[in-house]
């Protein structure tokens, strides 16, 4: 199986910058893999995610967190040695405008790192993950919040190479080892369920969808879908 360190076990993280944090989730992924930094800084949009990312890390000053939009980031040109996003381009309009920004603020030679969960190549197990993904899209709509089913695989992939990164890696991540019927994990899921078959209170279609899915969680079994890494370094030719 591929661990952090597989990926990014070379590179010096020196000053990071993971953009549309959250909670600051994917820089456990840094932390493992990384061999030093020098900071980490994480940007998202939301003052909700602050509190839980301050939380998360408090014990540690080199990690900080920075209110900010991803498709206009407040930080100088060619600032950061490296810059990622992880599960995050899909809840964007212009994913294109995010990455743009994401290059401009890496230095030549620093590197860019993608990670993205993927809808197609995946085992009956994964797409209960991915079909549940759907789902909450769906509903998350109905809110108002923007959040897009996720990528096939080769659009994504196409939407990196745009970027014409130097020594292009691509990494897919996937763990299907566990029982995929795992009691737990319908423990786990039952309290998203209700959450959100309340939130689309008024859409029975809705509903009725995630009565089938949690049904599925049970005749078919679950997996994490597979989840795409692309790493690669910004050219020295460019300056933006």
């Amino acid at each position: 199986m591929i661990t952090p360190k597989d990926i990014i076990g070379h590179l010096h993280g020196g000053r990071a910058l993971d953009v549309a944090t959250g909670s600051g989730s994917f820089i456990h992924f840094l932390l493992e893999g990384l061999p030093a930094y020098t900071e980490i800084i994480g940007l998202d949009a939301s003052e909700r995610a602050a509190a839980a990312f301050a939380k998360t890390f408090a014990d540690r000053p080199a990690i900080r967190f920075v209110l900010g939009d991803a498709m206009a980031l407040s930080f100088e040109t060619s600032s950061f040695d490296l810059v990622c996003i992880a599960n995050s381009l899909h809840h964007f309009d212009e994913p294109a405008m995010v990455l743009a920004q994401m290059l401009r603020v890496l230095r030549p030679g620093g590197y860019l790192l993608v990670a993205e969960m993927v809808c197609d190549r995946q085992t009956e197990t994964q797409l209960t993950h991915v079909y549940l993904h759907h789902w909450w899209a769906a509903i998350d709509s109905l809110s108002g919040i923007t959040h897009h089913e996720t990528y096939q695989r080769e659009a994504l992939v196409a939407m990196v190479k745009d970027l014409e990164l130097e020594g292009l890696a691509l990494y897919d991540l996937a763990d299907t080892s566990e029982d995929p019927k795992d009691p737990a994990i319908l423990t786990q899921l039952d309290p998203v369920f209700e959450r959100y078959t309340q939130r689309a209170s008024g859409h029975p279609e809705l509903q009725a969808w995630g009565t089938k899915l949690r049904e599925r969680v049970l005749t078919t079994g679950f997996h994490s879908a597979t989840t795409l890494i692309a790493l690669g370094s910004k050219s020295h030719a460019r300056t933006e």
